[in-house]
């Protein structure tokens, strides 16, 4: 039996929430598209005080950024770049054009073309999150994209060095300081200083997701990437201590992130409630992690692994931490999920940070219908088809026959004519 111990917050204060948000991200999106530059000078100065002479960086700026790193800073930027990189040319080299003839006569293909400019979002504002440059700015240009635009908010009264050192070395070819739905909204929409771009990706607050939401149309997204969630699966060989350190290192990335412990252990419970009241007292970001895992953290005790399976592809969580005595029952039977950690010896932060794959993950119950931010995501597999004079008469015939059954005359009439001008005459 699958019992709650821990409710998160309810459906309907999550929705009132929900719709606070949507109705300023609506206002502010038509603003911006309105007044251009001016109302993304006035959001700037209002939320982050920052109304420099150009939010672009020079080169010259960003020299000086790199210059007031110290080294090892910057050999650790470069060491996680270089996994990164290399799991997304992996990545890369799985997709394959292809050309094939399907009936005599008949070749039909596709061709992978990478989108020709993106916008990158690297959220910064309590936290610099450096990480995010990697996996959106280096990976879209693994994946081949020929413009690619950078945004992080400014930290501190200024831009981040770290950010903007990662940034560059990831490949970008414009870096602004600007963020929130000021910066989503003048990459996807331009304005007079900043051209426009295809396609919007990169993690952020719930503003900056509903603001990519109702943007989705006029560019391309990655995906919805909200407030991050984290599900922990454990039974009694998994510990306190481990439980509660993974379910907090998620929670601290904001009050409304979601942890959720996943048990067949009653002790489990009991000792991880314990530690967390523990951890709580001197964790320098308790003031979030702590605020949510009151308002947004859950406990959920199972009999049995699949019950957790049932509940774990219910909850479809963006990072899902597998800490039980088979963790690969999980990888070869759960189907909804952001990204799976398969064992202690692993965890989110191996994700978030460095080891190589994207963090940029679905929220909100997409890791129902997608997966996360990779190389193909920034790649469009387009078909195209090749018909020869003998082929296009059989083909014609089969097709006029079918347009007319759906009543497409004009339709049919394509159809017709090849098969009036390419049917060989009978001797």
């Amino acid at each position: 039996m699958i019992k709650v111990i821990k409710p998160g917050i309810s459906e309907e204060a999550a929705a009132d929430f929900d719709a606070k948000v949507k109705a300023t991200v609506e206002a502010t999106l038509k603003d911006i598209e309105t007044r251009g530059d001016t109302a993304v000078r006035e959001l700037s100065e209002k939320f982050d005080d920052w109304s420099p002479e150009s939010f672009r960086l020079s080169g010259d700026e960003i020299k000086a950024a790199m210059a007031r790193l110290p080294e090892q800073t910057i050999d650790d930027i470069k060491f996680a770049q270089a996994q990164i990189r290399k799991f997304a040319e992996i990545q890369l080299a799985s997709l394959h054009d292809v050309e094939v003839e399907t009936f005599p006569g008949v070749t039909l293909g596709h061709k992978n073309i990478p989108v020709n400019s993106v916008g990158c979002y690297i959220p910064g504002g309590k936290y610099p999150m450096v990480a995010s440059a990697h996996m959106s700015v280096l990976t879209a240009k693994v994946a081949g994209v020929k413009r690619v635009i950078a945004c992080a908010p400014p930290h501190s009264g200024g831009p981040n060095d770290a950010i903007v050192t990662a940034m560059h070395l990831a490949g970008a070819d414009e870096i602004y300081c600007l963020g929130g739905i000021q910066a989503v909204g003048a990459m996807a929409l331009g304005t007079e200083t900043i051209a426009s771009i295809d396609m919007l990706v990169g993690p952020g607050n719930a503003f900056v997701a509903e603001a990519k939401r109702q943007l989705y149309g006029r560019v391309g997204i990655d995906l919805f990437a909200g407030p991050t969630e984290t599900l922990v699966i454990a039974d009694d060989s998994c510990d306190g201590e481990m439980a509660a350190t993974d379910l907090l290192g998620q929670a601290e990335h904001g009050t409304n992130s979601p942890a959720i412990l996943l048990t067949t252990s009653e002790k489990l419970v009991a000792d991880t409630q314990t530690e967390i009241e523990r951890q709580l007292k001197t964790l320098p970001t308790a003031d979030v992690a702590g605020q949510a895992w009151r308002d947004y953290g859950q406990i959920i005790l199972c009999d049995t692994d699949e019950e957790m399976l049932a509940e774990a592809d219910r909850i479809a969580s963006e990072h899902v931490q597998v800490m039980t005595r088979d963790p690969d029952y999980f990888l070869e039977n759960m189907t909804n999920y952001g990204a799976l950690f398969l064992g202690p010896e692993t965890n989110v932060a191996y994700g978030d940070k460095v080891i190589g794959t994207n963090h940029t993950l679905p929220t909100k119950l997409a890791a129902r219908y997608t997966g996360g931010l990779w190389v193909g995501k920034f790649i469009k597999t387009c078909t195209y088809q090749r018909v020869s004079p003998e082929a296009t008469a059989t083909i014609g015939e089969y097709c006029s026959r079918l347009c007319a059954l759906e009543g497409f005359a004009g339709h049919q009439a394509q159809a017709d004519l090849r098969v009036t001008r390419y049917k060989p005459r009978a001797a």
